[in-house]
Parts: C-alpha cells; structure tokens; sequence
C-alpha cells in the first residue's frame, strides 16, 4: 500500500481494536513498531507482528502519566535512534448523561483521551524537531465532530484533538512535521460486537455505506498519513465514517 521501510512507529493503545490495527499495518508496511500500552498488554500484538515477519517491541506506558510516556520514549529513542511517526489512539469512553455524570468520569476521558495526546507529541516533537521530519496522527472519533448524547466527556475529548492537530499543525510545518486527525465513525471492534442486534442495526442505519467500518479501514487512513504520498498534507481530519457525518 505505502512504502514506511525504514521508519520508526509509536502507536499508544497498542493492545486491542484500532491501536492494534494500526500497529499491525504500519509493521505490514515496512515501519518498525513500538507498540505502547499499559504493563505488558501489547506482547500479543507485538507477537502478531513478528510472526508475520515485521519488527516491534512493546513498550509499558500509562499514557496519563507524565513521567511513564517521558520515560517510555526516552527508552525507545535511546533503542531506536528516531521516531518518524506518534499515532496517538490511547482512549476510554465513560458514558453517562451529564446531570449523572461524576467529576472523575470526566476527568479520566480527559486525561486519556486528550491531555495523553499532549503528553506523547511533547515527548517526540524535540526528536522530530531535530532530524526536520515526522508524522503526528491523532485519533479521534466522529463524535467528536458531531456530538452523542451521553457522551459529553468523550465527544468533548474527541473534538479536543482537532483544535490540538491544527493548531500544532501550524507550529511545526517549518520543521517539515505534519499533523493530521483521523476520526472513525461507527467500528466493528469488540465495543459494538457487544451491542445487541437490534441496537447494532440502530446505528449501522445511520451509515449511509450500510455498514460498521472495520480496524483495517481505519489502519488504511493512517498508513496513508504516515506515508511520502501525504506530504503535503497537514492541519486535516480525514473522516472514515461510511458518510455518517459529512
């Protein structure tokens, strides 16, 4: 698909659904991976990689402590010598309608979802900075561009990463670093696979595609983003979404 031989990946929510996907797709395309994730959790993907014949090594970072992702990357850094692409992907979701909704429900989808963001670009941009290359790929999530009730925390979360990505965007161009959004819209992960038929059905109707995307589409968006061919794009969301917000 895209040629990433050579370079250097760091994908955090690296264990599971889209992290996983996107890991296991940058390694298909030829990039080295550090798979980030909480104590051990990313060893199955890294062992998915390898036995595909790709190269990754796990890396145990909490993304909402400081100290874990300055340490983590320092230690990949010293590893590997560079980092050429941050996917920033790390999120939880703690859904409830805000008149319920506690204060620290809102302030781990935060810390996770957007101040971990913060946290990981400040911790690679010196690097990047430094070779005048680079990727950053936020995640975010077509909620945030279109709100869901009883997702408040989350969608303001989501919506978060877009005004980060522009405005970085425009710090760092001159550095020849992009940075770009990529919001998924309703996914075929094991979140929706625990929805019942009826409420499955419910949302895919939204979609004018017909259908739940997968991982793989998603993983797409972000080699795409990853890769020479998107050069001279930066400040961007690219919605994969099926049409459910346009």
């Amino acid at each position: 698909m895209f040629d990433l031989s050579g370079q250097v990946a760091l994908v955090t929510g690296a264990s599971r659904g889209i992290g996983r996907a996107i890991a296991l797709a940058l390694a298909r395309q030829g990039a080295l991976v550090g798979a980030a994730a909480r104590d051990d959790h990313a060893a199955g993907t890294v062992s998915e990689i390898a036995s595909a014949g790709g190269r990754a090594e796990a890396l145990s970072v909490d993304v909402t402590m400081p100290d874990s992702v300055e340490r983590g990357v320092r230690m990949f850094l010293d590893r590997q010598g560079r980092i050429d692409v941050l996917v920033s992907n790390a999120g939880i979701a703690r859904d409830q309608l805000l008149l319920r909704m506690k204060r620290e429900d809102w302030d781990a989808v935060i810390a996770t979802n957007l101040t971990a963001t913060f946290l990981c670009t400040q911790a690679v941009l010196r690097p990047m900075i430094k070779q005048r290359s680079g990727r950053i790929i936020c995640i975010s999530s077509v909620v945030g561009q279109m709100g869901n009730a009883g997702q408040a925390n989350y969608a303001a979360s989501k919506a978060g990463l877009v005004g980060f990505a522009k405005s970085m965007a425009r710090e760092v161009a001159s550095r020849g670093i992009t940075v770009n959004v990529v919001a998924p819209g309703l996914i075929d992960t094991d979140l929706t696979r625990a929805l019942d038929a009826a409420t499955r059905d419910q949302w895919a109707a939204q979609v004018p595609l017909g259908r739940l995307g997968s991982t793989a589409d998603v993983a797409a968006a972000v080699c795409f983003l990853a890769s020479e061919e998107a050069a001279y794009i930066t400040g961007q969301v690219l919605a994969v979404n099926g049409g459910m917000y346009m």
